[in-house]
């Protein structure tokens, strides 16, 4: 698996340590109506399948898109890949919003799911920088069109974006993670 990938598989799977199926449904203590640990890790995963999707449809078609990015989309890819920044507050598109209410599953059957997408998300990643290189091939909603390199270091940072409010959920309920426990 590439680096990038690897290391958020990883902290997705330390920060779901030894949650139960209960413990993933807590809440901010903040703001209850905030989505739960387990909705934000649904989130992650509708945005894996979606960003699955769109790849195995543009390595289908063999082609990169023709689209290049505009002024506002370059200053967004410079701040998020260049500077790190990945801005908050931003509303999920509906097609990436986890449902309210639905089975409760402990952190491990999540981070078993998260890992399985990751990797099919590796395969299409690779075999798309086979077929176009460094091209930007693939557009992101907001951030326009990426390249390969680009789409792994976006999920990345969007997923640790949303693992640190997994972190901050547990840290207010007293749940410490696998790596903060002392042995």
């Amino acid at each position: 698996m590439h680096p990038i990938l690897d290391k958020l598989q990883n902290e997705i799977r330390d920060s779901l340590s030894g949650l139960s199926a209960e413990q993933t449904q807590l809440r901010p203590l903040t703001d209850p109506a905030k989505w739960s640990i387990q909705q934000v890790m649904e989130h992650l995963l509708l945005t894996y399948r979606s960003s699955c999707a769109v790849v195995e449809g543009r390595v289908a078609k063999g082609t990169p898109t023709k689209a290049s990015p505009d002024m506002r989309q370059r200053v967004a890819q410079f701040a998020v890949f260049q500077c790190g920044y990945f801005p908050t507050g931003r509303r999920a598109p509906a097609m990436v919003t986890p449902p309210d209410a639905g089975e409760a599953v402990a952190g491990e059957v999540l981070a078993v799911r998260a890992a399985e997408l990751l990797e099919r998300f590796d395969r299409l990643t690779a075999e798309m920088e086979g077929l176009f290189g460094r091209k930007r091939a693939i557009s992101h909603g907001v951030l326009g069109p990426l390249g390969a390199q680009q789409w792994r270091r976006f999920q990345l940072m969007h997923g640790q974006h949303h693992l640190r409010q997994v972190c901050a959920i547990r840290a207010a309920h007293g749940l410490s993670r696998g790596s903060d426990r002392q042995g």
